[in-house]
């Protein structure tokens, strides 16, 4: 990580902008911002043991139910950009995600946003509470959040 980053995230991955990512203006297309938020969330929840990249064997399902992004400069090709992410609040069965995205060369902050996930029973498709274990491990990266 840059040591000019400075974010209260517990989490973060550095994604390389391919060639595939990009605009026809030679910078990351707008939605990958999204994309790569998503993919470095879903391997902190990974870290964290959920298993939701294979949903046969997860406890639950996550869907996303709202997305929010804030675009502050662009980064082009080849550059390298620093994801970092966490969780601002943890509800019974639903908690916003969020996460910040970083120019990895100069530190500077390119977007941040967040996402609200409900956890889901996957036979009945219908809410239910987060699962102890992984909300025992957002806490033990996040204690502040134990009043939310």
């Amino acid at each position: 990580m840059n040591n000019s980053i400075e974010t209260r995230f517990p989490f973060s991955e550095i994604v390389k902008v391919r060639f595939r990512d990009m605009d026809a203006q030679g910078h990351l297309y707008f939605a990958n911002y999204m994309v790569y938020a998503d993919e470095i969330l879903g391997a902190y929840m990974e870290e964290l043991g959920l298993g939701a990249m294979n949903p046969h064997k997860s406890p639950c399902l996550i869907f996303t139910v709202n997305i929010r992004c804030e675009y502050f400069s662009e980064i082009s090709g080849n550059g390298q950009v620093n994801v970092c992410v966490g969780y601002a609040r943890l509800g019974n069965s639903s908690a916003d995600a969020v996460f910040e995205l970083y120019n990895n060369e100069n530190g500077e902050l390119l977007a941040k946003g967040g996402l609200t996930q409900v956890f889901v029973d996957p036979e009945s498709r219908k809410s239910m509470p987060i699962p102890a274990f992984f909300k025992a491990g957002i806490l033990g990266q996040q204690p502040e959040l134990d009043d939310t």
